[in-house]
Formats: structure tokens, C-alpha cells, sequence
């Protein structure tokens, strides 16, 4: 009988890591390997990597540095640095991790059951960065599934032309490359039929969907998605404010399984300092696009980036991005103090602050944004929500310890992207349930099921 083979894939960054993870899960597993959460039973080990930040460039080289004691005791033991790092890194990453086997680029993944089959055959060292002009496109594969999974990323683009300074995404995810329309609905169909109840649809700029290819735009990929049986949501990031159409803002008013929820990243409230980020927009123009959204959806919840402390960034920029804060009044954002990446043309600007001035900055505005997000939440009080389960949750959260005797607690989504928490003796992972809010807190909501 033939032992059992695991693989162990470490995943560091954004959504769009997670899903790639999946697809090297699913490639794995077809040649042999079973995926495991035991990294000490590994025989392949898996750091699919992101630059988007020098600190999670430095945590895959830490993670993947740990084998080398590992690999004297277990030579058998595959290492493989995959995703943008390796892109961005090459042949240069064995200066690093010695030990090291495969480093796989972002558009190499079609290579990659080849390349195990190479070192597993005696060679060593292998290197594939090599540019693909094609999406590598494989179906879902359930055995690679996280048990009740209920919501799952979809990859329908990638690369990026848009090349904002501080940007290394087109250095190591290529040109702009749509997938085909009929193999992202046979995709979702599948999970759907699996017990997938919501998709997020991923890419670097999911607005200009198509535009290359000439086949649909995104807002009529959304129609088609918006009528596949046993999906209940349809969410999706990142767009681009220059590039968010009337069209798209009517499929998130129009389309039921569409959520009422839009991620869109402003980087700076300064028209200087956006000018600098080659972002395409001035701040007004921002403004108008969530103008009009507002009009035409009068109850979306907004999300946005944040950079504070970009390259020659002053106390009256900052003061821009934080008047616009309060002009939006988001209900969430995702900050981060500006870091140089060495490839990224913002690397080379003069006049760049020192990390005191730029986390002080990034405490003042999220400071302010809490109070954005603690209203939006109390607004929810006395509201009833439609609540997708995703699991079950602790009794404490937001630091408030709930308890209701002899009941389960259960934790969801609103269709807006609260995050809901609830007592439950008879609901499960997958179900919608309508929710009364009757407690909001700093980053969540807190209801009771409605009695039929």
C-alpha cells in the first residue's frame, strides 16, 4: 500500500494569495500530496509569498529560513518559495534560503506539478519567473475546501497597468490579463453546487474587467454571476475610483445577490500627493464618484486604503486625507504607514519622513476613523439584517463578554460587511438569518434571531 504524502502551504498577504494557495493546494494534490495544517508532516512545504510589504517580505524569509536545521534530518523534504516575492526575487532568493528548492513566479503555476516531478527526479534548484499570457485555470477542487466553508475568493483577473509609485504589483503580477467569462461562471457554478453560499471576486483592478479582451465589461460579468443557482452574494475587490462606471454602480443597485457594500481606495486626500502616486483622480473627483454612489444607493457601506506618510507628504496633505475621512465618513479603512519597495519608483523620491512622523500620522487617522466606524455601527441598533453564518464564535468580543445559557453563539456578515455576532440553538454554518441588532460595538454587532 502507498504511504500517504502531505503538503504543508503557508499563505502570507492579500485575498488573492488565499485563492492562488488553493489552486498550488489543488496541483499538489494531483500529484499525490495531501494537504495538511502539521507542518512537522510535511514532505512538501509551500511559502506562497507578498511584497506588497518589506515586513511580510521579511516574514516568508523567516518561515521558509527555519528548514534548513529541518532538511538535514528529512533530505526528501521539498521547499518552495511561490507568488510575488519569488517573482520579484528569482535566483537572488538562494542567497537567502540556501536550502531552498523551487522559487515559483506568480504566472508559473501551470509548471509547477513538472517542476515537483524534477526535484523529486534529482534535480535541484529551479527557478520559473517566466511572464504567462494566459491565467493558469484549473476547477475547484473540494478535497482542498476548509470544512463548512461557506464563502470563497474567485480570481478573475490579474496583473496591473495602472503603476502607482508606491506600487510593485506590475513588477510582479505582469500586464493585465482577464479570464475568460465561461470558465469564471463554470467555476462559480461549481462552488455553488459545493455549498458555497458567496464569492468575492478578486483583482488588482476589477473594474477594468474585460476592457483588454473585448468580450464583457464587469458589470455585465456581475449579471451573468448574479443568476447562477444556490449563490446568495456576490462580492468583489478592488476597483479603482477612476475607473467605477454608472454601469457598475447600477448592478450594485440593481442586482440582488450584488452586496450594498464597495471597497474603493482612495490612498490620499492631497491632489498633490495623488498626483505623485500617479492615482489618475483628484480628491474631488473622488468625492463626486461617492456622490453619485450615495445617490444611487442610498445605503452603501464604504471602505477604503489609506497611505499616510507617501514620500514629501506634509501636515497639510495629511490634513487633506483626514478632512476627506470626515467629508465620506467611511465605515471602515484599512491604513498603513507608507513603506518603500525597492522596485517601486516612490523608492527614489526625495524628502521621504522618518517612521516616527509616519505612525503618529497613522494613529491620528485611525483615531479619527474609529469614531467614522463606532457611528455606523450604532446606526445598525433596532435595524433587522439579513446575516450569512460563517461560524461559530467566541462569548467575548470587541473586548464584551455575551453569554446565553443552554445557546450557541454564532458569528456572520450583513450584506454591508458587518460583522454580526448572535445566540442560536438551531441555526448552522450557511444559513441567512434575519438579525435584530440590539448592541453595536467598536468593530461589530450584536442581535437576536427574529421569531417566524
Amino acid at each position: 500500500m502507498k504511504s500517504s504524502r502531505y503538503a504543508f502551504i503557508y499563505t502570507i498577504g492579500c485575498q488573492m494569495n488565499v485563492y492562488d494557495s488553493e489552486k498550488l493546494a489543488s496541483i499538489l494534490n494531483s500529484c499525490g500530496f495531501e494537504k495538511t495544517d502539521d507542518m512537522d508532516k510535511a514532505d512538501v512545504v509551500v511559502c506562497n509569498t507578498c511584497s506588497i510589504r518589506h515586513k511580510a517580505e521579511e516574514k516568508a524569509y523567516s518561515f521558509l529560513g527555519r528548514f534548513s536545521r529541518i532538511k538535514k534530518t528529512k533530505p526528501h523534504l521539498i521547499t518552495v518559495m511561490a507568488g510575488c516575492v519569488a517573482q520579484q526575487e528569482g535566483e537572488k532568493a538562494f542567497e537567502r534560503v540556501p536550502h531552498l528548492d523551487i522559487v515559483l513566479g506568480t504566472q508559473a503555476f501551470s509548471r509547477f506539478n513538472r517542476h515537483i516531478q524534477a526535484i523529486q527526479s534529482g534535480s535541484s534548484r529551479i527557478v520559473d519567473i517566466e511572464d504567462s499570457p494566459a491565467i493558469y485555470e484549473s476547477l475547484p477542487d473540494s478535497s482542498t475546501f476548509e470544512e463548512n466553508k461557506v464563502s470563497k475568493f474567485v480570481t478573475i483577473m490579474q496583473g496591473c497597468e495602472n503603476f502607482c509609485t508606491y506600487c510593485v504589483v506590475p513588477y510582479v503580477r505582469g500586464k493585465e490579463r482577464s479570464r475568460k467569462p465561461d470558465h469564471i461562471i463554470e467555476e462559480i457554478t461549481l462552488l455553488a453546487g459545493s455549498g458555497v453560499k458567496e464569492v468575492t471576486l478578486l483583482g488588482q483592478n476589477v473594474n477594468s474587467y474585460g476592457k483588454k479582451e473585448g468580450e464583457i465589461s464587469f458589470p455585465e460579468l456581475l449579471k451573468k454571476i448574479n443568476q447562477i443557482d444556490g449563490l446568495y452574494r456576490i462580492r468583489f475587490a478592488t476597483s479603482h475610483p477612476k475607473d467605477l462606471s454608472m454601469d457598475l454602480m447600477h448592478a450594485i443597485r440593481d442586482l440582488e445577490k450584488v452586496c450594498n457594500h464597495l471597497h474603493l481606495p482612495v490612498q490620499s486626500g492631497s491632489d498633490r500627493i495623488l498626483k505623485k502616486m500617479n492615482r489618475g483622480y483628484t480628491r474631488q473627483q473622488y468625492l463626486d464618484k461617492i456622490s453619485e454612489l450615495k445617490r444611487q444607493c442610498p445605503d452603501i457601506s464604504l471602505s477604503t486604503d489609506i497611505i499616510v506618510g507617501f514620500p514629501s507628504e506634509t501636515i497639510e496633505d495629511f490634513n487633506d486625507t483626514l478632512d476627506l475621512v470626515r467629508a465620506v465618513e467611511f465605515d471602515s479603512i484599512f491604513a498603513f504607514a507608507y513603506s518603500n519597495r525597492s522596485s517601486a519608483p516612490a523608492a527614489k523620491f526625495s524628502a521621504q519622513l522618518d517612521e516616527k512622523e509616519k505612525l503618529d500620522r497613522l494613529n491620528l487617522l485611525l483615531q479619527l476613523q474609529e469614531a467614522y466606524t463606532e457611528k455606523k455601527n450604532k446606526e445598525q441598533i433596532a435595524k433587522t439584517l439579513e446575516v450569512l453564518i460563517e461560524g461559530r464564535s467566541n462569548k467575548k468580543h470587541d473586548g464584551y463578554e455575551f453569554f446565553e445559557k443552554n445557546m450557541e453563539q454564532m458569528t456572520g456578515r450583513s450584506e454591508s460587511n458587518k460583522i454580526v455576532h448572535f445566540p442560536s440553538s438551531r441555526f448552522k454554518i450557511g444559513d441567512m438569518v434575519r438579525i435584530r441588532i440590539e448592541n453595536a460595538y467598536p468593530h461589530s454587532l450584536w442581535g437576536h434571531p427574529e421569531l417566524n
